[in-house]
């Protein structure tokens, strides 16, 4: 965070640009599914369960029961089991945006005063006393009005009335429509009748949330005491700029009303709150932090502090591009039938929570050539307070259904279709780099089509391995064979029986699918040895976290499951549950139809790709060709020292690179390897003899 020094000190800054990536964003595991929050449809990249907490959540409320999700559950296993990084992409159910800022506002006079009396103002009621807003006190009189509650000032009667908002006021509506203004309209309504005195909150789009001084600024001024009819006058009031969250959804909307002390009704550990402090004028800077949506005013709990932020342009601590300003949306390339990644913004985004949507008053050259501060600029900048946000759309989180062994055609409230789209983003290797890719919750069994796209995403990115699943809960022991032998791919792999673990964030005991824990066998398989050993077995194939297995497998049951092509996950007395088989779904025999293999190759064409992307538009000479086998032969020695290879020879030379060959723009290699081999099955024959006989050496 960009820091000014006006007195000696030492600034230590950071320049985060982890947003915007010149190359593709990488992870181990590439995870796909429903969670809290959290951009939708757009891969995020989380290094530790708290940042994915941060980000997507984890605990949610449906139908006044708490729940997790598959993705949550999966990811804290695999962490916990050595995984060093997940690219998350949440996927949902119809449109979702973010929510913004209740307009921060630009400066007013401090220190005045208004007297706002009750007379012939009979559409709306109010307590007596007064309140302050932004330094301006204001007196309410009129005792014999109706009382009404100690957070509202004033509220319209009839079909206009609406829900207070803590202790600064309530939005009205200034048509005849009870439903023309959203719950985002929400401020302070005061006016003295017949003077045009008061201070009043603009509700037209242009300057929403902008608070007028009647009296000076003649914004507004009540009309009729028997309707609700305002008029406009000057706009000369200002809105310093506002914020939106990064995460989108109405979970994000905090903006329905305040407690005492604070406290914002719809405030939670999910979404966020704004507050501005120390604005000084001298320096035009303030400080914006970023407080947790469910804190108070007494016991703030701040998330993100950014100090000593100007809004001039040219400034180095300019408002964007300390707190940053990055956006991705997702868009429909209709020429290619394709969805992508579209970005705008010019700075990346320091903020994990929120983003600067727009800065209305910029104070560009805040100071002039003799250094002193401009005055004209002293209204420009924000007034201290702090503020909610509002407007998102978007829920599912009511109406989840189908989750854990209750997942069917409608998987944890979502369907097939949610799914294609996170499935198009992540198909960009050039953009996403990634060796696992998940989707618990999703089986052959109900969306085979989903199933078949990330398949298909596997074989065509061809440089990472999907873990999947193939039957809902309580199936027979044929039943598992029956689906995985509808595929034939050794870009996946398939477990079962579904598992027991101990949900995290709710404390219950919830039934997953085998997908939702594997990823941290691999992980676990990849941190103590490497992608080509098997992840499977008493030392590498250990299922943590899982308690009990939906079915002990007897020796038989194992058989029938291997020979189609299902990976069993054995309970042994006393080591507890461990995956016992590493088939890939290949339905031909060869070496590819194990995944230690598959993810050996996937392993050495993700590094020979980067040799040979370095060596495109260089000269096709012999130079060239040394180069390239000089850097791919070392990496194939150290695999096969660390047991990933028999033997290994590469051919870069004249006999694949003749001379129409070259004339064609072509470089030729070949590279031909012997795969280690993992031992799946042991024969130890007992040889009984007489006594007497004498063994040789």
């Amino acid at each position: 965070m960009a820091e000014v020094l006006l007195s000696p000190g030492v600034s230590l800054r950071e320049n985060d640009t982890s947003q915007i990536t010149s190359g593709p964003i990488t992870a181990g595991l590439a995870l796909v599914g429903p969670t809290v929050k959290g951009r939708v449809n757009i891969p995020t990249l989380v290094t530790t369960y708290s940042d994915f907490q941060s980000k997507f959540g984890d605990l949610f409320e449906s139908e006044s029961a708490n729940y997790e999700f598959l993705t949550s559950i999966s990811a804290y296993n695999y962490f916990q089991q050595g995984g060093e990084s997940i690219l998350v992409t949440r996927v949902a159910s119809g449109s979702y945006t973010s929510a913004t800022s209740s307009v921060i506002n630009g400066s007013l006079t401090t220190g005045a005063s208004v007297t706002v009396s009750n007379a012939s103002i009979t559409p709306f009621i109010s307590p007596t006393g007064s309140f302050s807003i932004n330094g301006i006190t204001i007196a309410v009189t009129g005792s014999t009005l109706p009382a009404n509650t100690a957070t509202t000032i004033f509220v319209p009667s009839g079909s206009n009335a609406s829900a207070s908002i803590g202790n600064i006021i309530t939005y009205f509506n200034a048509s005849s429509s009870a439903t023309a203004y959203s719950s985002a309209l929400q401020y302070i309504v005061a006016s003295v009748s017949g003077s045009g005195a008061g201070l009043f909150f603009n509700t037209t789009s242009s300057l929403l949330g902008t608070y007028f001084n009647a009296a000076t600024l003649n914004a507004y001024t009540y009309v009729s005491s028997s309707t609700t009819t305002l008029f406009s006058g000057a706009t000369n009031a200002t809105v310093a700029f506002t914020l939106e969250t990064i995460s989108e959804g109405i979970i994000m909307n905090n903006n329905q009303g305040t407690l005492s002390n604070g406290a914002l009704v719809s405030g939670s550990i999910d979404n966020v709150r704004w507050q501005v402090v120390s604005p000084d004028s001298a320096s035009g800077t303030f400080t914006l932090l970023v407080r947790q949506g469910n804190d108070t005013t007494t016991n703030p709990n701040v998330l993100e502090s950014f100090t000593n932020v100007s809004l001039d342009p040219n400034s180095p601590n300019y408002i964007e591009a300390v707190v940053g300003n990055f956006k991705q949306n997702t868009a429909y390339d209709s020429s290619t039938g394709q969805y992508y990644i579209q970005t705008s913004g010019s700075y990346a985004n320091a903020s994990r929570y929120v983003r600067v949507k727009e800065v209305l008053t910029p104070t560009y050259n805040y100071f002039d050539n003799n250094g002193i501060a401009k005055s004209q600029y002293f209204s420009s900048l924000p007034l201290a307070g702090s503020g909610s946000f509002g407007g998102a759309t978007g829920n599912d989180l009511d109406y989840v259904t189908n989750l854990y062994q209750n997942i069917g055609t409608v998987t944890q409230g979502l369907t097939s279709t949610d799914y294609a789209i996170a499935d198009d983003i992540l198909a960009n290797p050039d953009e996403y780099n990634f060796q696992l890719v998940a989707t618990p919750g999703i089986t052959q069994q109900y969306q085979s089509g989903v199933v078949a796209q990330y398949i298909a995403l596997s074989e065509n990115r061809s440089d990472c391995f999907y873990i999947t699943d193939l039957v809902g809960y309580g199936a027979t022991i044929a039943t598992p064979g029956i689906y995985a032998n509808q595929l034939n791919t050794n870009y996946a792999a398939a477990y079962w029986p579904w598992v027991q673990v101990l949900s995290q964030a709710t404390g219950k005991l919830v039934w997953v699918p085998a997908s939702t824990v594997m990823p941290g066998v691999y992980a676990f398989n990849d941190r103590v040895s490497a992608e080509w050993f098997a992840p499977a077995g008493l030392n590498r194939g250990g299922v943590a976290g899982a308690l009990q297995a939906e079915r002990k497998l007897g020796t038989n049951d194992r058989d029938t499951l291997y020979q189609n092509k299902v990976n069993p996950i054995a309970s042994f007395p006393g080591v507890g549950l461990v995956a016992y088989g590493q088939k890939t779904l290949q339905t031909k025999a060869s070496a590819l139809d194990r995944v230690n293999v598959r993810r050996l190759l996937i392993n050495l064409k993700r590094y020979v790709r980067v040799v040979a992307e370095s060596l495109l538009f260089e000269q096709n000479t012999l130079t060239t060709r040394n180069n390239f086998v000089s850097q791919v032969n070392p990496y194939l020695e150290s695999v096969q020292q660390r047991q990933g290879l028999y033997a290994y020879k590469v051919v870069m030379d004249d006999s694949n690179n003749t001379p129409d060959v070259i004339d064609r723009n072509q470089l030729v290699g070949a590279i031909y390897i012997q795969p280690a081999k993992a031992i799946e099955y042991i024969y130890i024959t007992f040889n009984i003899t007489p006594t007497g006989v004498t063994f040789g050496a």
